[in-house]
């Protein structure tokens, strides 16, 4: 996400680490780059002016310390008003204090809202909760079957009747009640642009079933015009919070950069992909870091933490100091790998690694290869690749729609991996650290 504003604003920030000194003329040169590169980024004009005046009222004036740059100054006071624009502080989502919590769901259709739906009763669920998914967009051909069918894949219920929304959603009320659901999560139709009968509708539920909170999900990707859409929805339905979806398209931020300040609602969930775990609870402070290309190591170890269970990774300790790691864990650890989610979002986590990635591309569908290579080979097979003859890897490249140099390849990466894990376990590490503290005596 935000690689091209990413990878602009670090272009911007080498000519300023390059300063030997902090002056006016410096920080007005720098700045005029920071708020041309926030436009081209399609943050909203206003937005960008009042965000640059307040970086460089910051700068004027300020102190030198001794241990850092000018240029490091500067980009710690954009680093700052940075986080303030997204909101300052973490906004988490609210539980009602008296269960079912209710979660109204509105936004233009295409913005993601349906798949979102899905998405937060899955969040819901992983946090202990017992969530109902509420159907009422009965507008849109499919859009009910749409839901039960995420409903399904998530093991969630989906309630809906033959009636209007208000009705549904007032009805699905009374039977999360009875049947003990403690959060319900609505989805509402969409239309193809904001109209006075969507509208009226929406408010009419909000009254109808009073909703813990109200959210505006807006797809990340339309810029301005998503930022005139969440305004015009606020000033009629006035929601609690923003949701921004498709984060991981080709985004260029102007989007999540300036519907805070407009609206001056937070922004509680950012939807990073197709997968419905693909959410996240949105941190000023780590989106802020990811924009200036410092990662979020923060976010990459909670998604670890998330992704491996204790007893798994004891587990796979056990084989690891036994060398018996092989095939079957490999594929085990391939499919944890894919719970994190794509390569190239985990990447952007890491500092640093954001101007690599520009130049390397990172292709996905390897891992789709590597794991219909594994699953063609017997049980036998996987815990012992000794027995991979000619044969054998003939049979298993037609079973995988792979050809028999590419099973050749993945068998050999996966010898030396054995011969680097064995290394490693002969390795005596306390050895060799006392022979190195003899060395320095």
């Amino acid at each position: 996400m935000f690689e091209e504003l990413t990878l602009k604003l670090e272009t911007a920030f080498k000519k300023i680490r390059g300063q030997g000194k902090l002056t006016e003329k410096n920080i007005s040169d720098a700045l005029r780059e920071v708020r041309r590169i926030l436009i081209d980024a399609d943050v909203n004009y206003k937005v960008a002016k009042d965000f640059i005046e307040k970086v460089e009222k910051k700068s004027l004036g300020k102190e030198v310390i001794a241990s850092i740059t000018p240029g490091q100054l500067i980009i710690k006071i954009i680093n700052d008003e940075l986080i303030e624009l997204l909101g300052g502080v973490t906004s988490p989502l609210v539980l009602a204090n008296v269960p079912p919590s209710i979660y109204l769901l509105a936004g233009l259709q295409g913005s993601g809202k349906t798949t979102f739906a899905a998405k937060l009763a899955n969040y819901l669920k992983k946090a202990g909760q017992k969530p109902l998914l509420v159907a009422c967009d009965i507008y849109r051909p499919a859009a009910v079957e749409q839901l039960k069918q995420l409903g399904k894949q998530i093991d969630i219920d989906v309630f809906h009747i033959d009636s209007n929304p208000v009705d549904i959603a007032l009805q699905s009320l009374k039977y999360a009640k009875e049947n003990n659901y403690n959060a319900i999560v609505i989805d509402t139709a969409g239309r193809l642009h904001i109209d006075e009968q969507m509208m009226e509708e929406i408010a009419k539920i909000k009254e109808t079933v009073k909703p813990t909170e109200t959210y505006f999900i807006v797809d990340s990707m339309t810029g301005q015009d998503a930022v005139n859409t969440a305004k015009a929805f606020h000033d009629r339905i006035s929601y609690d919070g923003i949701v921004l979806t498709k984060l991981d398209g080709d985004t260029r931020g102007g989007c999540a950069l300036s519907i805070r300040a407009v609206v001056n609602k937070p922004i509680k969930f950012v939807s990073v992909g197709e997968k419905l775990d693909s959410i996240e609870v949105f941190h000023p402070d780590r989106m802020a870091s990811r924009i200036l290309g410092k990662g979020d190591i923060v976010t990459l170890v909670e998604k670890a933490q998330s992704a491996f269970e204790e007893k798994e990774a004891e587990k796979l300790e056990e084989k690891l100091r036994a060398n018996k790691f092989d095939f079957e864990d490999f594929l085990s650890q391939l499919k944890i790998i894919k719970r994190l989610g794509s390569v190239s979002q985990l990447l952007s986590m890491i500092p640093g690694l954001s101007s690599i990635q520009k130049n390397v591309q990172v292709d996905e569908k390897v891992f789709i290869k590597v794991e219909a290579i594994i699953n063609s080979m017997t049980k036998e097979e996987r815990r012992n690749p000794k027995i991979l003859n000619a044969s054998r890897k003939r049979r298993i490249a037609r079973g995988s729609g792979t050809s028999i140099q590419e099973v050749n390849k993945l068998v050999k990466q996966f010898e030396e991996m054995q011969k680097m894990i064995k290394k490693l376990n002969s390795m005596d590490f306390n050895k060799a650290f006392r022979n190195f503290n003899l060395k320095l005596n």
